[in-house]
C-alpha cells in the first residue's frame, strides 16, 4: 500500500512538473502574452493535483490560493520580504473579495446570493424527509421503477425536466432520487454522475434557463463589436447545432444506462454497490462530505404531496419571479404569448435579479414544506428544530468549498490564467483546426478554473474575433462552430472539475464523496469530450453538416460502449431492493 502511495505521489509530481515545463516552453512573449506568465497555470493545476492526491478539497484549494497569492509578487522579487508579505496579503484578499457584501461599484455580491440559496433548500429537504414526503414519492416511484436501469432513467428524466437552473437541478434531483437508487443498489457515484450530467449540460442548452441571459449577453457584445448585425439570440441559435459535448453527454447518459455498460472507476463503484453497498477504498474516507444516512428518518406518514407541493412551489416561484422581473406582464400586453418560446426567451433574458429570485424561491419552498408538515400529520417542534440544525450543518461544507473555489477563480483572474491558455494556441494552427482547438482550450480552462461563466467571459471576446478573421472577416461556418466550441468547452469543466460549484453540489446532494464523484465521472466526461472532438468538431470544421457529425458521434459511442464492456456482465441487472 505504501509503495502504491509513493508511486501515485511520484506520478503526480512528474505530471505537475511536466505541465509546468510545457507551459514555460510554449509561453508567448511580448504583447502576445496578454500580460500572462507561464506560471499562471500553477494554482489551478496545483489545486486539482492536490485534490486527487489528498482527497481533501478544502486543504487543496487553500494551498492553491496561497500559491496564487505568492505568485503575484514573489517572481518579480524572490528575495524581498515585502514581496512575500504582499503575496500572503493578496491570497487573503482573494477570499475577502469573494465574500465582500458590496463590490467597488456598489453592487451586492452575487456570490452571497448563491450561498444564501443553500441553507433554506437543505432545511427544506430535511423537513420533507422528516415529514415523509420523499418516502411518499419513493413508494409511488417504486411501483413503477422495476430495477436499477429504470431508476437511472427516471433520474435522468427528472434532470431534463429541471432545466431552468443547474443549482436547483443538482440539489433537488440528487436529494429526491437518492433513496430510490439506494434501494436498487445503484452507487452514489453513479447517482452523482447522472445528476451532474443533466444539470449544467441541460441548463446550458435550454433556451429558457438562468444561463441564457449570460450567454446571450456575451454573444450580443461580440456581435456589436464585430458589427455582425445579429442579435445575441441569433448567434446562440446558430451555434446550438454545434453544441456537440452537451448533446452527446445527454445521449451518453441514456445510452450507457439502456445498454447497461459501465467502465473504469464507475464500474468498480457499481460492482461494490451491488455486492453490498458503497465500499470506500482505504484512504477515501473524508470528513468533509456528509452522508444522507445521517438525515432525518421519516417520522410522519408517507405522502408524496408533502414533497411535491414544496418542490413545485420552488420551481413555479422561480419561473414566476423571472417572469415578473423580466417584464413578462408588459410584454404580454404588447402582444406576446405565454405559449411562445421567443416570448419566454426575451423575458428571462431581461431578468436582472436571477440569483435573488432563486433565494426567494428557496425560502418559499421551505415555507411550503413547513406548512405541509403541519397540515398532513404535524411534526413536533423538536423535530423541526432538528431539521433546521441538520440542514444548516449540511450547508456548511458547500459554503466553504464554494467560497474557496470562487477565491481560486479570483486568483486565476489576477494571474490571467485564461488569457495564457488562449494565447498559447493563437495563430499556431490551420483554419479548420481552430474551432476544435478552441474546444480543447475552453475545456482545459474551465476544468482548471472550475467556472464556465469565467471561461465564456475570457474566450468569447478573444477566440470569436480570431475565428471571424479566419472566415475572411465575415460571419461564416468557422465563427459559428467556434461559438459552440467555447460554450461547450466551458460546460465540460463546469460539469466535471473538482473545483466547480455544480460538481460540488451534485456530490453533496447525492451524499457522495466529492473526489470519488470526480474520479468516477471524469473517465465518462473525457470519453464524451473525445467523441465530441474527433467525431463532431473536427468533421464539422471540415464541412460535414452538424446533424451528420452528431449522428457519427452517437454511432461511435454505441459501438465503443459495447466494445469496451464486451464480455462483462451488464451493470444494471440487479433488481432486488437494498
Amino acid at each position: 500500500m505504501k509503495s502504491r502511495t509513493l508511486i501515485r505521489y511520484a506520478g503526480a509530481v512528474v505530471i505537475f512538473g511536466g505541465l509546468c515545463a510545457v507551459a514555460a516552453h510554449l509561453a508567448p512573449t511580448g504583447e502576445q502574452s496578454g500580460g500572462a506568465a507561464w506560471y499562471s497555470i500553477i494554482p489551478p493545476v496545483l489545486a486539482i493535483s492536490l485534490a486527487f492526491l489528498t482527497r481533501h478539497v478544502v486543504l487543496s484549494l487553500g494551498i492553491a490560493i496561497l500559491a496564487g497569492g505568492l505568485l503575484t509578487h514573489v517572481p518579480d522579487a524572490p528575495l524581498s520580504l515585502a514581496a512575500w508579505i504582499g503575496g500572503f496579503r493578496t491570497a487573503g484578499s482573494h477570499i475577502v473579495e469573494t465574500v465582500r457584501p458590496f463590490s467597488a461599484d456598489g453592487q451586492f455580491n452575487s456570490n452571497l446570493k448563491i450561498l444564501a440559496f443553500l441553507p433554506p433548500v437543505f432545511v427544506m429537504i430535511e423537513v420533507i424527509v422528516a415529514s415523509g414526503g420523499f418516502k411518499g414519492i419513493v413508494l409511488w416511484l417504486l411501483k413503477r421503477v422495476k430495477g436499477g436501469k429504470s431508476a437511472q432513467i427516471a433520474t435522468a428524466l427528472m434532470g431534463l425536466l429541471c432545466f431552468i437552473d443547474d443549482y436547483a437541478n443538482a440539489i433537488i434531483v440528487g436529494s429526491m432520487m437518492q433513496p430510490i437508487t439506494d434501494r436498487f443498489r445503484i452507487s452514489r457515484e453513479k447517482l452523482a454522475f447522472i445528476v451532474d450530467a443533466t444539470s449544467a449540460p441541460v441548463a446550458g442548452l435550454a433556451v429558457v434557463s438562468t444561463w441564457i441571459a449570460y450567454e446571450v449577453g456575451l454573444l450580443g457584445q461580440i456581435s456589436q463589436e464585430l458589427a455582425l448585425g445579429r442579435s445575441g439570440y441569433s448567434l446562440f441559435f446558430d451555434a446550438l447545432s454545434f453544441r456537440f459535448y452537451c448533446l452527446l453527454m445527454i445521449g451518453f447518459v441514456f445510452l450507457h444506462v439502456i445498454l447497461g455498460r459501465d467502465f473504469g472507476a464507475m464500474k468498480t463503484a457499481e460492482d461494490a454497490a451491488r455486492e453490498g453497498g458503497d465500499k470506500i477504498e482505504a484512504g477515501d474516507e473524508s470528513p468533509e462530505i456528509g452522508d444522507a444516512a445521517n438525515a432525518a428518518a421519516p417520522v410522519g406518514s408517507a405522502r408524496a404531496i408533502k414533497a411535491l407541493i414544496p418542490l413545485a412551489g420552488l420551481i413555479l416561484f422561480h419561473i414566476g419571479g423571472l417572469w415578473f422581473d423580466g417584464g413578462g406582464p408588459a410584454r404580454l400586453k404588447a402582444g406576446g404569448s405565454l405559449l411562445s418560446l421567443a416570448y419566454w426567451r426575451d423575458v428571462i433574458a431581461a431578468a436582472e435579479n436571477t440569483h435573488l429570485i432563486l433565494d426567494c424561491a428557496g425560502l418559499f419552498g421551505l415555507a411550503l414544506a413547513l406548512v405541509c408538515s403541519q397540515l398532513y400529520g404535524p411534526l413536533g417542534g423538536r423535530v423541526i428544530v432538528s431539521c433546521l440544525k441538520r440542514g444548516i450543518k449540511r450547508a456548511k461544507l458547500p459554503f466553504v468549498i464554494l467560497i474557496l473555489a470562487w477565491s481560486l477563480k479570483n486568483c486565476c483572474d489576477s494571474l490571467n490564467t485564461g488569457k495564457f491558455l488562449t494565447a498559447v494556441l493563437a495563430d499556431k494552427i490551420p483554419t479548420y483546426w481552430f474551432a476544435p482547438a478552441v474546444f480543447v482550450v475552453a475545456s482545459l480552462t474551465s476544468f482548471a478554473t472550475g467556472t464556465s461563466y469565467g471561461t465564456m467571459a475570457i474566450l468569447i471576446p478573444t477566440a470569436v474575433p480570431i475565428a471571424f478573421a479566419l472566415d475572411g472577416n465575415s460571419y461564416g461556418l468557422n465563427t459559428m462552430i467556434t461559438i459552440g466550441a467555447v460554450l461547450d468547452g466551458a460546460i465540460f469543466g463546469d460539469h466535471c472539475s473538482p473545483i466547480s460549484d455544480t460538481t460540488i453540489m451534485s456530490s453533496i446532494s447525492s451524499s457522495c464523496d466529492l473526489m470519488r464523484h470526480v474520479r468516477t465521472q471524469l473517465p465518462y466526461s473525457l470519453f464524451v469530450a473525445a467523441l465530441a472532438l474527433l467525431c463532431a468538431y473536427i468533421p464539422s470544421a471540415m464541412g460535414l453538416v452538424p446533424f451528420a457529425s452528431l449522428g457519427l458521434g452517437l454511432a461511435a459511442m454505441a459501438w465503443l460502449l459495447v466494445l469496451l464492456a464486451r464480455g462483462s456482465k451488464p451493470a444494471n441487472e440487479f433488481n432486488q431492493s437494498r
